[in-house]
């Protein structure tokens, strides 16, 4: 007889009443790999509260994290991007911007919005890396353009937040037009002398990190950020050498001069009123 008899009394819970944890409620830091309960991510301003790493959000994060309430008045909502080139890759240019609409919920990769942030009136562009890696189309410079001259009429400081992979190919030069379009209405608005801050997040490269990002009266990043034009591969490749160790983070550029401070995400909404209350 075996020394071990299981007995029926005890915890017994039948399989149809076991119940699983539900989706979505813990989040693994992508950096730690620690995990911490998604409404305390959410209360530090999606930062990871053991090594501060500052997750990738979006637009809908930004605006609740900088708008009073949440409150705010979107720009240029329905824009949508036609296909000049009638280009095809894997699948038709209209057919990725309509999947990709579905699976994101945006119309492109950029909103644009007007409300207050600690009672100061802003404008703020903000792009959404997750619709085609945050690719800078004519939609995308269009709506950026619309918002800095909304910004110019109002007289109201502008605010860029940028994250992107750079210039969106299935657009070609209709893309790179953006660079020029955006940077010359920044030039206006510079000529009224209406604040433009600019705030670079993980990652700002390509053709949006050669205009409208480092065109900012300040030029701001968020910590650990990759910020650049190619990135370090290809840099690595074509020069045939090794990187110096933190290469084109925001630390690395603020001790280079390309920077001129950065800003934790939880004191964003704080410094920036700080700042604009003293450009004003």
């Amino acid at each position: 007889m075996s020394w071990y008899q299981r007995k029926e009394r005890g915890i017994i819970t039948p399989t149809a009443a076991k119940r699983e944890t539900p989706d979505g409620l813990w989040h693994k830091c992508s950096n730690c790999k620690n995990v911490m309960h998604q409404r305390e991510l959410k209360l530090r301003n999606y930062t990871c509260m053991y090594c501060n790493q500052h997750e990738r959000i979006g637009s809908a994060e930004y605006f609740n994290i900088l708008f009073d309430n949440n409150e705010f008045t979107e720009l240029n909502p329905t824009l949508s991007s036609v296909d000049p080139l009638e280009f095809k890759d894997s699948k038709p240019y209209p057919a990725r911007i309509q999947s990709t609409q579905r699976k994101t919920k945006l119309m492109d990769a950029v909103r644009t919005a007007h409300g207050k942030m600690n009672e100061l009136d802003l404008v703020v562009a903000c792009m959404d890396f997750g619709f085609i890696g945050g690719s800078m189309g004519s939609v995308v410079g269009e709506k950026i353009a619309r918002a800095v001259e909304y910004a110019r009429q109002h007289r109201i400081p502008f605010l860029m937040i940028s994250r992107s992979g750079g210039a969106r190919m299935m657009e070609a030069g209709y893309s790179l037009m953006q660079m020029a379009k955006t940077s010359a209405r920044l030039a206006q608005l510079a000529k009224e002398k209406i604040p433009y801050v600019s705030l670079m997040t993980d990652p700002t490269t390509g053709g949006v990190s050669a205009s409208y990002a480092m065109l900012g009266d300040f030029n701001i990043a968020e910590p650990n950020a990759l910020i650049g034009f190619a990135g370090p591969r290809v840099i690595r490749e074509t020069i045939g050498k090794d990187l110096p160790k933190g290469f084109q983070t925001s630390e690395y550029l603020l001790e280079h001069g390309f920077l001129d401070f950065i800003v934790d995400r939880k004191d964003l909404k704080d410094k920036l009123t700080a700042l604009f209350k003293m450009l004003q």
